[in-house]
């Protein structure tokens, strides 16, 4: 099995662009629930470890089942966040180191106001 390393820089330039791309929209909320998504890696992987590990660090999370093309995610949601580029990319950075040691991968974020 060759294990890939995950390119951090290239996942904060994705979330940094995707910010812009965001602000040019049109005005978004200071502050809302920040959700980012995993999905598990290679074969099946038990999402209740990465779920309390995350839980630890304040995220609140669920379990989504896949439905149709979409696979089953974990949802970890960091309430009252403020919306920024870097506060964004601060939070994500934790949460995918620790969802990358429990054989889960990152598959982009978005937020709610609260």
């Amino acid at each position: 099995m060759i294990v890939v390393a995950h390119d951090f820089n290239s996942q904060k330039a994705e979330t940094f662009s995707a910010f812009s791309d965001l602000q040019a929209e049109g005005d978004l909320p200071f502050e809302a629930d920040l959700d980012l998504f995993f999905v598990a890696g290679a074969g099946d992987k038990e999402w209740m470890p990465l779920a309390d590990a995350l839980a630890d660090l304040g995220f609140h999370t669920q379990w989504a089942e896949a439905e149709g093309d979409e696979p089953a995610t974990l949802i970890a949601t960091m309430p009252d966040q403020i919306l920024s580029a870097s506060a964004i990319w601060m939070v994500e950075e934790v949460a995918t180191r620790v969802a990358i040691d429990h054989g889960f991968q990152p598959d982009g974020w978005g937020f709610a106001e609260g």
